[in-house]
């Protein structure tokens, strides 16, 4: 595994951008030069992340998003797994 993170990446398993497996390594966002928390997705070269708005939620009870465009940075919280572990 790189120690690039994905250009575009998701939290919602029922997306084609979710990848179970760069997830468990942790993600870092800073989103035009704050580091945020609460980032469900994001992509690097299109400049953009979605963020929860409130605690409302959509008819199939998922938080309602709001895709805000900026200047995007992610990278790994925990290092790659060597292959021996």
């Amino acid at each position: 595994m790189s120690d690039t993170p994905p250009d575009h990446l998701s939290n919602d398993p029922r997306s084609k951008f979710y990848d179970e497996t760069v997830l468990e390594r942790g993600i870092g966002i800073r989103f035009n030069g704050v580091e945020r928390h609460n980032v469900e997705e994001y992509c690097i070269s299109e400049g953009w992340v979605k963020l929860p708005v409130g605690k409302s939620l959509d008819r199939r009870g998922q938080p309602m998003t709001m895709k805000v465009k900026g200047t995007v940075e992610a990278w790994f919280l925990n290092p790659a797994p060597q292959a021996g572990e």
